[in-house]
């Protein structure tokens, strides 16, 4: 994808960053985040969802508390991160619903995305709140992350976002220019990189480390998102937040900070992850009628398409569908573990809460997580 290709996107990631957010660590910049909102709100008039990935929580948290030297005891941090989430909610509501625009606090830690039945329930919300046209405004739960489930920085849950809801566009909104290929702070004559590919072995040499002290993250942090992004096809673009207009600037497809592309399409990329990235659990069998529907159409596998449940697995977990005589026909995520899918297969939607005592999703497979093959 090119620049040019932007104004086709579909579904966004944006990520800004702490120095922007709290005007180098002084509180929340209400003014920038008010431009910001504003923008985003074009953005959704052109049909385009947006997801929000919101550093700033310990930044803001800091201010709050009068507190001048970030902590760094864990404890210390998680009590800032709760502090200053309360501020990010309130000012980033306030400002979407001026536009009339609803918006939804989904806070993540790494459990809830490398856990597959967590992942599951965790895309499933993301994409019900896009259909609902809300914004979903994404940040880490500091208040009960440890050392060990942290992301690092929110660069890389802003990648891990756009893979879990198959973004277009990753936006990554700094306090630099974009990626230089020499430190600019060292070097006056370093040149801006218009575009390069995110496997670009050259990169690695442009990237530092994080000059303002306020979050975890540099320029290092956001080439490696950007390579993160890139494993489900979404495209990563870093540039300045102080920039006019940025958002629709980058999205109209102006040269503005550095495109990192993606070097395969997304659908490409998530059916190779789904074809040959992933252990199959189990198996179903299914009928003529629902092997006909996927192979044809292209919708979801439905509870009432399947003649039998083979293996042991769990909500998330990864199975393949079965003709009648025995060959594959597809794989995906299924929506329901094993033992539930036994008691409601061959049956419809309408009679999953009667048999199991609730109805959660109607598709046992939904079309996003299946792949023919």
């Amino acid at each position: 994808m090119s620049r040019s290709d932007f104004a086709t996107v579909k579904r966004i990631v944006i990520k800004i960053g702490s120095a922007l957010l709290t005007e180098g660590g002084k509180g929340l910049n209400k003014t920038a985040i008010a431009i910001w909102v504003a923008q985003m709100a074009k953005l959704k008039q052109q049909g385009i969802e947006v997801v929000l990935v919101s550093s700033g929580s310990v930044a803001e948290g800091m201010s709050r508390l009068g507190l001048k030297v970030r902590p760094k005891a864990l404890h210390e941090l998680q009590a800032a991160a709760s502090v200053g989430q309360m501020g990010l909610v309130q000012n980033f509501e306030s400002n979407f619903q001026q536009h009339g625009i609803h918006t939804a606090q989904v806070l993540l830690t790494h459990d809830d995305l490398s856990d597959r039945k967590r992942y599951l329930n965790a895309r499933s919300t993301l994409m019900t709140l896009l259909d609902y046209k809300v914004v979903p405004v994404i940040n880490e739960n500091d208040a009960v992350a440890t050392d060990e489930i942290r992301f690092g920085d929110n660069d890389t849950l802003g990648a891990l976002v756009a893979n879990l809801v198959e973004a277009d566009l990753l936006i990554i909104l700094t306090d630099q220019s974009g990626l230089f290929d020499s430190d600019p702070s060292v070097n006056a004559n370093a040149v801006l990189i218009n575009q390069i590919s995110s496997d670009d072995s050259r990169i690695d040499a442009m990237a530092g480390e994080s000059r303002s002290g306020l979050g975890r993250g540099g320029m290092a942090t956001k080439v490696s998102a950007a390579r993160l992004a890139a494993r489900s096809g979404a495209s990563t673009v870093i540039a300045s937040g102080d920039v006019e207009n940025i958002l629709t600037k980058v999205i109209a497809g102006e040269e503005i900070g550095t495109y990192l592309f993606a070097s395969i399409e997304p659908i490409v990329a998530r059916k190779q992850w789904l074809a040959g990235q992933l252990q199959a659990k189990g198996r179903l069998l299914l009928d003529g009628g629902a092997v006909g529907v996927l192979k044809k159409s292209g919708k979801s596998l439905l509870a009432v398409g399947i003649k039998a449940v083979e293996g042991q697995f769990s909500r998330g977990e990864l199975v393949v569908c079965l003709d009648g005589n025995g060959n594959e026909v597809a794989r995906g995520l299924v929506n329901y573990n094993s033992e539930e899918l036994a008691l409601i297969q061959g049956q419809a939607s309408g009679q999953f809460e009667k048999i199991l005592g609730y109805s959660d999703d109607e598709e046992v497979i939904h079309r996003d997580n299946l792949v023919l093959v």
